[in-house]
């Protein structure tokens, strides 16, 4: 018998190879710069206190490529795009949230970050059925705060996620409005481009299942999506030693809120009021203070290395229908990917 663990898993399986590989041409290294140097235009003055939030931000080696990948290589749409998240991001701060602001939408784990994938992306489980506070702009905080504790977990080179959707024990009470979804819908496609790598849904009821089906496309998929994979094989997609063993693993993870919270707070490095504990080690690995900036300077050429991965850009099968991850399928999904946002 498995000996259960409530260790949470912070780093991937070593020998991992980070993917996908996203390489450019000259002209859109090109674009990447010159969108980095646009930024510059709008970002806020260095007296502001969020000012080394922002520059941290827009200095991440993800940040740019994200935005024009996401914008099809339209450097005007990228423009746009990366316009309106800064200023979402200026009004939401989602890197300052403070832990106990939405440590209460923690208690039952529905929704935690807790392993990676075969490719090195962070995995953020969602357990819908586990809900455990009425909706409010709150569990909506907290989605957000564990998308950044997923990007801070992310080993270099890496730029997207996981999230596994765990139907069990889902009702009609728990299920998420129409409209929350549309409010989690639009900050996953206009304020974390091409962060979801792929959306894995199991135990699906019989009632959603018919909603997936015959709720019909929107819009086509952008660049860089991944697919929607309906009770796939989760043993192909994430190592065993990485996989809970409530879906297939050998990951006996045992969830306890208090020892589950205080392990990613102290993983990620957040302090008390949302900065960063001192000297804590980046994702980059250097030593970083609360308002320390890491990444390139203003005027550096964006780069990135990064190793294949043993499920590319290519892998976008889906086990019962054959269908790119576009807005239709987000916009049905979310409605219980948020946990009851």
């Amino acid at each position: 018998m498995t000996t259960k663990t409530q260790q949470v898993l912070t780093s991937p399986e070593a020998g991992t190879k980070i993917g996908p590989v996203h390489n450019y041409t000259e002209e859109q290294a090109a674009q990447i710069k010159a969108l980095r140097e646009y930024t510059n235009t709008l970002i806020l003055p260095d007296t502001d206190p969020y000012y080394p939030w922002e520059l941290r931000w827009l200095d991440r080696p993800d940040t740019m490529p994200r935005y024009m990948r996401a914008s099809k290589w339209s450097f005007a749409d990228a423009q746009k795009r990366i316009k309106a998240t800064i200023e979402w991001r200026r009004d939401f701060q989602p890197d300052l949230i403070p832990p106990d602001e939405v440590k209460i939408e923690s208690e039952t784990g529905k929704i935690i970050v807790n392993g990676f994938d075969k490719d090195g992306r962070p995995i953020i489980y969602m357990r819908p059925g586990r809900e455990n506070t009425p909706t409010g702009p709150r569990q909506l905080r907290h989605l957000v705060w564990c998308l950044e504790r997923a990007k801070d977990l992310m080993p270099p080179g890496q730029e997207s996620v996981v999230i596994l959707v765990d139907y069990k024990s889902t009702t009609l009470r728990t299920n998420p409005s129409i409209s929350v979804a549309r409010k989690v819908l639009h900050i996953l496609q206009q304020h974390y481009v091409e962060t979801l790598g792929r959306a894995l849904v199991v135990n699906l009821p019989m009632l959603l299942n018919f909603f997936y089906k015959g709720y019909p496309p929107s819009s086509t998929p952008s660049p860089g999506t991944r697919s929607m994979r309906f009770n796939p094989d989760l043993l192909e997609l994430i190592p065993a030693s990485q996989l809970d063993a409530d879906f297939g693993g050998s990951f006996a993870y045992e969830f306890e809120p208090d020892s589950y919270w205080a392990q990613i707070v102290s993983a990620c490095g957040i302090a008390k009021d949302g900065t960063r504990v001192e000297k804590h080690e980046s994702i980059n690995g250097s030593k970083s203070s609360p308002t320390s900036i890491s990444g390139t300077s203003h005027d550096s050429e964006e780069t990135v290395s990064i190793s294949p991965g043993e499920h590319g850009a290519d892998d976008i099968s889906i086990s019962s229908r054959s269908k790119a991850l576009d807005d239709a399928d987000i916009h049905s999904t979310l409605p219980t990917l948020t946990g009851s946002v």
